[in-house]
């Protein structure tokens, strides 16, 4: 049974997590470490962790902890599963909320699921906002979401079954009203690259296009804002994202994106070829039927 909670990173999902366990009714002790002292503050006055510590001092917390939590941008995970695999034990379970697997997996494999060593479970929830911080912590941020697991392959090493801790983790997410579904990394990865990554950086190409045409144009600018409606708001709002929390997506899953890139490219290229042609009514259907079979 989990009594302790070490949360490595309170932002968004981090501190939301911490909400969603006491919300859930999690009834043992959430602690917090992150990069900053205002956002572990607020993180606490909102409810999401107890206490924190510093960064430095996060070695001791991990070691006391049942269930570890690395809700960080991806880098930042890679970094803290080499710092804490050292001081952790086969009772315990390390799990994170990172944006691409295949990474994470792969130190894994290296660092955890060993006789003697903690287990890893990767995990990450579909879910999150434009912007980040604990000030943003929602206890109901996962419910309807999809929450992914990439877990480890079984081998005589990892044995056959999960560990009690891993099961445990499950049901909690799911008591956060969380859909789950496992998948393999590069799966995973390639997946989130079509349904999540390519339409950030669509958004984001098409925010800075608008900027570049407009952002000294005061007068273009009110033009734009007055009759720019919802199709505008809806596509750019994913524009408003910063790039800190892209950075490690890009970096870590380059290949995928890239692909699913050049593919919209081709086929905005076709659209272009195609404005005066019958062809153009034919993407429109295909589109249509894409709609019409996601929304069954």
């Amino acid at each position: 049974m989990t009594k302790r909670i070490f949360i490595v990173g309170t932002g968004l999902i981090g501190a939301s997590t911490g909400l969603a366990l006491r919300a859930a009714g999690f009834d043992g002790e959430i602690v917090g470490t992150g990069p900053t002292e205002r956002t572990l503050t607020i993180a606490q006055s909102i409810g999401a962790i107890d206490s924190w510590i510093a960064r430095d001092a996060a070695d001791a917390a991990a070691a006391a902890a049942d269930i570890i939590l690395l809700a960080g941008p991806v880098l930042s995970i890679l970094d803290w599963m080499q710092r804490l695999a050292p001081v952790l034990g086969e009772h315990q379970l390390v799990t994170d909320v990172g944006s691409t697997k295949v990474q994470i997996v792969k130190l894994a494999a290296k660092l955890y699921n060993q006789p003697g060593n903690a287990r890893f479970l990767p995990g990450h929830p579909m879910a999150g906002k434009e912007s980040g911080g604990a000030a943003l912590a929602e206890a109901t941020l996962f419910q309807n979401a999809m929450w992914l697991f990439t877990p480890a392959p079984v081998t005589p090493t990892t044995g056959a079954t999960p560990c009690t801790l891993e099961t445990e983790w499950r049901e909690w997410v799911t008591k956060f009203g969380a859909r789950t579904m496992d998948l393999a990394p590069a799966r995973h990865d390639e997946l989130c690259a079509w349904v999540s990554h390519l339409p950030q950086m669509l958004s984001t190409a098409l925010a800075a296009l608008l900027e570049d045409a407009f952002g000294t144009d005061a007068a273009g600018r009110a033009e734009i804002a007055s009759i720019g409606g919802r199709a505008l708001r809806e596509t750019t709002r994913l524009g408003a994202s910063p790039y800190s929390m892209w950075r490690d997506i890009a970096l870590s899953n380059s290949e995928p994106i890239a692909a699913s890139m050049h593919a919209l490219e081709q086929r905005l290229a076709h659209l272009r070829e195609n404005l005066r042609t019958p062809e153009l009514k034919e993407e429109f259907r295909v589109a249509n039927e894409f709609r019409v079979k996601r929304d069954r």
